[in-house]
């Protein structure tokens, strides 16, 4: 018997974190050396959000820069993992809604490669990428979460990558800059919920008031956090493992499940 794969939630931050290594890559890829190898990578990434669900299902995705004004050099990374088709007729197996299998227009962008270069640095395990309908509330993509429960059990390893607070318009470049009061407040209260198992408040993000509506300015950077939450049983404990206010308003916070 294959023991469950965890479940996880990296907070992504900039794709300079690709070239410029930190703590908090040196943590995703001290997590990546801990993990039994996978059969395959089901991920989800804040950096694609679609009419509908779509499921990536080429046996050789291409590596995507959906990004503008960066060095060339991000340009040039490559993250030549394989797909799995077989895992993609598998997800559209396991969920209720109807699954486009998408062969053509999308790959492994950069909220995936920039993590999983990390993670899993020889680009060694197959990758299929789960689309975010951007039509679904937070309700629907935790309860459709709750569907793909079972390939934890088959040694797939579902990883979700965005971030807890993401707000670009208020960003300070600045590397010591200082966090907004209202990003760590949010932040903080997403870490006491989860400590809680208190999912639902954490589906009900607006509730929180203000600094919810701040940290949170356009909702696909924080559903990929209801995707790991979604996937935690009666047995589970959440696992913080690094955590950070970024540029003022980027969350770095990442967790697991084990």
């Amino acid at each position: 018997m294959t023991a469950r794969q965890p479940a996880i939630f990296v907070g992504h931050g900039s794709p300079m974190y690709a070239l410029e290594p930190n703590r908090y890559t040196a943590a995703w890829a001290k997590l990546g050396k801990s993990l039994h190898k996978p059969d395959a990578i089901l991920m989800i990434s804040a950096h694609w959000v679609t009419r509908g669900v779509w499921v990536t299902a080429m046996p050789k995705p291409k590596t995507i820069h959906d990004f503008g004004g960066f060095p060339q050099a991000l340009f040039e990374i490559e993250y030549p993992a394989p797909g799995s088709p077989a895992l993609a007729d598998r997800i559209q197996e396991l969920l209720s809604t109807p699954v486009v299998l998408e062969e053509h227009e999308w790959g492994i962008d950069h909220g995936a490669w920039s993590v999983l270069k990390y993670l899993f640095p020889k680009a060694d395990v197959p990758v299929v990428q789960l689309s975010l309908n951007g039509a679904m509330s937070a309700q629907a993509h935790y309860d459709l979460a709750k569907q793909l429960q079972v390939l934890r059990d088959e040694n797939i390893l579902i990883v979700s990558s965005g971030n807890v607070v993401h707000n670009l318009r208020t960003i300070h470049w600045q590397d010591d800059a200082q966090p907004y009061p209202w990003a760590q407040s949010f932040n903080q209260f997403f870490i006491s919920q989860i400590q809680a198992r208190q999912h639902q408040s954490l589906i009900d993000w607006e509730q929180f008031g203000e600094a919810a509506h701040l940290s949170i300015p356009t909702p696909e950077h924080y559903w990929p956090a209801l995707y790991t939450l979604a996937l935690q049983t009666e047995q589970e404990r959440v696992e913080l493992l690094v955590d950070g206010i970024e540029m003022s308003s980027i969350s770095m916070l990442s967790f697991y499940l084990q």
